[in-house]
């Protein structure tokens, strides 16, 4: 079952910010071959919008009778002069509507104003710190990139949305399919398939992924791989367990089986061929383990695209 944003805009908000947010969703769709999430665009009464930079949006819907997963609050610039009692109750009560709401750069102002932040834990931009938290005694203000406090999620800024996006994937998906979706965005678009290596928060597990990612055509045994790493392949297992909640073994298939998409999605190569360049002896055995990740074989998929 996906699950669903709405995404509340206001004039003056960050379209970097409203990036940060949607991509790294649509990503993890993208990358899953699945509607993990879906969005709308909203205004408080459907009118249409412009962000800081002019871009003119008409949402999808007004805010009124909207239910979701996530209320996404985007103000951004002229924050202080939208906390007029008509936003603040279509606020109030949207969020009863939510499983969570979230406040993105300067939208902690306005769920603040609205309530919706007391007792909680949130941040804030970090120029309006100070202020926010002496408007806001009821809340306990924090200089952090995002804060998940239960129902509620703040962030400081477009940056920081992007860290936030992710974090959700992670909490709904797991954190293999979040590093993935960190990993499309550092991705440089290199002619030879082979991507920037992925990384993860730990150290040992970024030397084996690159191990990893560096011996795609010929895969190494798991072993070979923990000694080139400068462990025992128990400990290499029990990292990547911990970190990624997975095998070294699957997660090196995975690797693979990323390449064989990208050049199955990328290039007129021969099924044959992809296998080849993706580790696997024969177009049979890669296009099984093809189907069994993805659902469909590299013929359906490339059909498909």
């Amino acid at each position: 079952m996906s699950h669903r944003f709405n995404i509340l805009l206001f004039d003056g908000f960050s379209n970097h910010c409203l990036a940060n947010m949607v991509e790294p969703l649509r990503a993890a769709n993208t990358l899953s071959r699945q509607s993990l999430y879906e969005w709308r665009f909203c205004s408080v009464d459907g009118e249409s919008v412009q962000s800081s930079s002019g871009l003119a949006v008409t949402p999808d819907v007004a805010l009124t009778d909207q239910r979701g997963d996530v209320l996404v609050v985007m103000p951004s610039y002229g924050f202080l002069q939208l906390g007029k009692p008509k936003t603040l109750r279509a606020l109030l009560a949207a969020a009863k509507r939510h499983a969570q709401v979230a406040g993105l750069d300067t939208g902690s102002w306005l769920m603040a104003r609205a309530g919706l932040l007391d007792g909680h834990q949130a941040t804030i931009h970090w120029d309006e710190l100070s202020r926010f938290e002496e408007a806001f005694p009821a809340v306990d203000v924090v200089q952090e990139r995002y804060v998940v406090d239960g129902a509620r999620l703040t962030c400081s800024g477009a940056m920081a949305a992007f860290d936030l996006a992710l974090a959700l994937v992670r909490k709904d998906h797991g954190p293999l399919l979040s590093m993935e979706v960190a990993h499309l965005f550092m991705s440089r678009g290199r002619s030879d398939h082979y991507a920037l290596p992925m990384q993860t928060e730990d150290t040992l597990v970024n030397r084996a992924l690159a191990i990893m990612q560096a011996n795609l055509e010929t895969p190494l045994s798991i072993t070979q791989v923990a000694r080139k790493a400068g462990c025992t392949q128990k400990r290499l297992e029990t990292r990547v367990q911990a970190d990624l909640k997975t095998t070294p073994q699957a997660l090196y298939r995975r690797l693979r089986l990323n390449l064989a998409r990208r050049l199955t999605e990328e290039t007129e190569q021969s099924i044959a061929e992809i296998a080849s360049r993706s580790g696997y002896e024969n177009a049979s055995a890669m296009t099984r383990a093809f189907k069994a990740e993805f659902g469909q074989t590299p013929s359906a998929f490339r059909n498909r695209v």
